[in-house]
């Protein structure tokens, strides 16, 4: 049997397709290093799209009130989107601006200080600690040379080779300018996102109804979209809210507090408050420990201002601000937490909770697609007693297990009126035996028939 010469050049084509893939998984896996180098190199290269993509996602929703404004002020379309853009541009360059005229002075005045007094603190703390256990009859030499080698090695630091010394701040002046480099892209890229959003967000649409067939399944992907969407900008926009309430509210009250080091501490708890459940953890102990070693009162004042801060954040101005916008529970959220921290460090820790909100909000609607083809109830809580489905749809449930409790000690079936009975007839804890008969007196008996 001869095959056509078409099927021949299709099975030659599939064969050959097969061996170039084959190939290049080969090669791909022989070259992970490579691999993971170039991807470094490209998302390094595209690093200031990066940044301003994300910065005009934080910045849209004021960009869109103020546009919303402006239009309902009979402002032109085109004039409302190029005021609001340089608005929210504004905006931005002034919080900037803000953080560094307030920041940076407080931080320049306090760390050099804080760099050259550190192996002084830590060496009186360590004395302390060693005279009190000295004073207790305990061995204080495993302290003393601790302290000593870290005081050592401290100094050391400090007064390295000057020629390395100026090496690195030669790289890191490189480093910062290569930052301010793509920080300027980046605000570029936000203003040009920002201004063409519409163009983009019709492109994008565009490109889904040509390579999905259905319109239907098209519909569901932009309700997904939207709903994955307000999950994150409430999260992000809500957490940097949240965080920057913290900061200002901490340095109002360390300041009242004659608080040392005051605004680099609401720098460190405001920053580290984005990151969920344990972000006040990662803010406080650093803090605490600084505050340690300069006046341990102070430390205890802080300790205590610290929790009770945190206990008002996480009861009234976080669900005030959040609300809930991520649609998890608390066990959900800190396995998102180690999950993403492991699997994407620091920015999983960051973006952990959203990503898993998004994920667990699409497996949630994809169990309820199933469960409402098949005519089944929805609701979680319909599924907590539910014995078994049959065949037919009918549900069959079980009564919830109940212990029968009684009194402790008012009624007459209270555990004390038991025990008052047991006291008084010890011999109701013996079983009751039935009276065995006696045969002979079974015949003696006159009305014995025999």
């Amino acid at each position: 049997m001869k095959l056509p010469i078409k099927k021949i050049l299709l099975y030659g084509g599939l064969v050959l397709l097969g061996i170039v893939v084959i190939f290049l998984v080969c090669k791909i896996m022989l070259n992970l290093g490579s691999l993971a180098t170039g991807l470094r190199g490209v998302l390094s290269s595209l690093r200031a799209i990066l940044l301003g993509a994300v910065m005009a996602y934080l910045l849209y929703p004021l960009t869109r009130f103020a546009e919303q404004y402006l239009l309902y002020h009979n402002v032109k379309k085109k004039t409302a989107r190029g005021l609001s853009t340089a608005f929210a541009t504004l905006v931005l360059l002034a919080v900037l601006a803000l953080f560094i005229a307030v920041i940076v002075p407080e931080l320049l005045q306090n760390l050099p200080e804080l760099i050259r007094s550190l192996p002084g603190m830590i060496q009186r703390s360590f004395d302390q600690l060693s005279a009190f256990l000295e004073s207790h009859g305990q061995d204080a030499g495993m302290l003393i040379d601790i302290s000593n080698r870290i005081t050592t090695t401290f100094t050391n630091w400090l007064q390295d080779d000057p020629l390395s010394t100026l090496m690195d701040l030669v790289t890191r002046m490189v480093d910062v300018a290569r930052s301010l480099l793509n920080f300027a892209i980046g605000i570029i890229v936000m203003v040009y996102l920002l201004m063409s959003r519409d163009q983009f967000v019709g492109q994008g649409k565009k490109l889904l109804f040509a390579l999905v067939k259905k319109r239907s399944t098209c519909d569901t992907i932009l309700r997904h979209l939207r709903a994955i969407n307000q999950i994150f900008s409430g999260f992000v926009s809500g957490k940097l809210l949240d965080s920057l309430i913290i900061g200002i509210l901490c340095s109002i009250v360390l300041s009242i507090l004659n608080i040392p080091y005051t605004m680099l501490i609401s720098v460190i708890v405001g920053i580290t408050n984005i990151i969920p459940v344990f972000g006040p953890f990662f803010g406080a102990i650093p803090s605490a420990l600084l505050l340690l070693l300069t006046d341990p009162g102070k430390c205890l004042v802080f300790i205590i201002f610290i929790i009770i801060l945190q206990q008002v954040d996480g009861n009234i101005i976080g669900p005030k601000i959040l609300g809930d916008s991520t649609g998890l529970s608390a066990f959900w959220v800190l396995f998102a937490l180690l999950l993403f921290n492991h699997l994407m460090g620091f920015w999983g820790m960051l973006l952990g909770v959203p990503l898993f909100a998004s994920f667990y909000y699409l497996l949630r609607e994809f169990i309820n697609a199933r469960l409402r083809k098949k005519n089944l109830p929805v609701a979680t809580t319909e599924y907590i007693h539910i014995m078994g489905i049959d065949d037919n749809g009918t549900v069959s449930y079980a009564d919830p297990q109940v212990i029968n409790f009684r009194p402790l000690i008012r009624g007459e079936d209270s555990l004390l009126a038991q025990l008052r009975q047991w006291l008084a007839h010890p011999t109701l804890r013996k079983k009751s035996i039935p009276p065995q008969e006696n045969p002979q007196d079974h015949e003696d008996s006159p009305d014995d028939p025999t």
